[in-house]
C-alpha cells in the first residue's frame, strides 16, 4: 500500500470517526491477535516458528552472561527468570522507587545496568535491548496485565490519557479516532484492531523484524503525518502506561506476531 493511498484512506476515515468517543467495556476487550488471521495466530502461537523467539534465545544468552560491558549478568542476582522474572513484564509501566520516574520494562532494564551492572544503557531499538525486554516478558506469558495506576502512577495515567485523545498531525486524528470509535471495521485491506499493547516487542510482518511498543507508536504517527518524538520520551511511557490499563486482564504474548 503506497503511502498516498493510505493517506486518502485515512482522511475518508477521519471524516467517518465518531464526534464522541467511547470507552470499550472490559469484557468487550480484544488482543491484537484476535484480528489476525488463522496463519498468523499459529505462527504466534508456535515457539518453533514464531520468529520473534530468535530475541527471545539471545535474551536468554544475555541473562546467563555479562553483557556489553557489565560487571555482572542478570542472572546473579535474579536467578532463574522463568521464577524470578513471571508476572513482572504485566505489572509494567510502572513508578521506579529510587528515582521516582515512570519506566517501562526496557527502562527498568536500563535502570539494572546502571545502577547495579555498572554498564552503559542499551540503546533505544537495539537488538540487545529488545532482545533481553522480550526473553524477560516472555517469562509473563499468559499473565494479564494488570499495571497499577495508583498514587504517583496517576498524573502519568492522566497524561497518557490526554496523548490517547488528542488529534494530531494532518489527519487531524487520536488514537481513540482508530482504536476506540472503528475497531473492528475496515481500513482498505486491513481490519482495525483495538490498539492493545500486550503482545510488545513483537514480531511485525511489515518490518520483517522485532520492535518495542514504541516503535509502533511511532509508526502510528507517520502514519497520520504527526510529528514523531525521540525514543525514550516521557510522552510515549505515559501513553504506554494508559495503554497498559486499558488493556488490564488481557494476556501477556510477547513475542506477538503482527501484520
Amino acid at each position: 500500500m503506497s503511502r498516498a493511498v493510505l493517506a486518502v484512506a485515512l482522511l475518508a476515515f477521519a471524516a467517518a470517526a465518531q464526534a464522541q468517543q467511547r470507552a470499550i467495556p472490559l469484557d468487550q476487550i480484544k488482543s491484537g491477535s484476535a484480528f489476525l488471521g488463522q496463519d498468523l495466530r499459529s505462527l504466534q502461537n508456535d515457539d518453533f516458528a514464531n520468529p520473534g523467539m530468535l530475541w527471545v534465545e539471545r535474551g536468554e544468552t544475555m541473562w546467563r552472561d555479562p553483557a556489553g560491558k557489565s560487571k555482572q549478568s542478570c542472572a546473579s542476582c535474579h536467578q532463574d527468570a522463568k521464577s524470578s522474572m513471571r508476572g513482572v513484564a504485566a505489572r509494567y509501566p510502572k513508578i521506579d522507587t529510587a528515582s521516582g520516574k515512570l519506566l517501562n520494562l526496557g527502562g527498568r532494564i536500563n535502570a539494572c545496568r546502571v545502577d547495579h551492572q555498572g554498564a552503559e544503557p542499551f540503546r533505544h531499538e537495539s537488538q540487545e535491548l529488545l532482545s533481553i525486554t522480550a526473553y524477560v516478558a516472555r517469562q509473563s506469558r499468559g499473565v494479564p496485565v494488570a499495571a497499577s495506576i495508583d498514587g504517583p502512577a496517576r498524573a502519568h495515567f492522566d497524561a497518557g490519557e490526554a496523548a490517547y485523545r488528542l488529534r494530531r498531525g494532518q489527519m487531524n486524528l487520536s488514537c481513540a479516532h482508530c482504536h476506540e470509535a472503528n475497531w473492528g471495521k475496515r481500513l482498505l485491506s486491513e481490519t482495525v484492531s483495538q490498539g492493545q499493547p500486550n503482545g510488545y516487542p513483537a514480531y511485525r510482518m511489515e518490518w520483517q523484524t522485532l520492535g518495542s511498543l514504541q516503535r509502533r507508536l511511532r509508526a502510528c504517527l507517520s502514519g497520520i503525518r504527526a510529528e514523531m518524538l525521540p525514543y525514550g520520551s516521557p510522552e510515549y511511557v505515559d501513553l504506554e502506561l494508559y495503554l497498559a490499563w486499558r488493556a488490564q486482564g488481557l494476556p501477556i504474548e510477547t513475542p506477538g506476531v503482527r501484520r
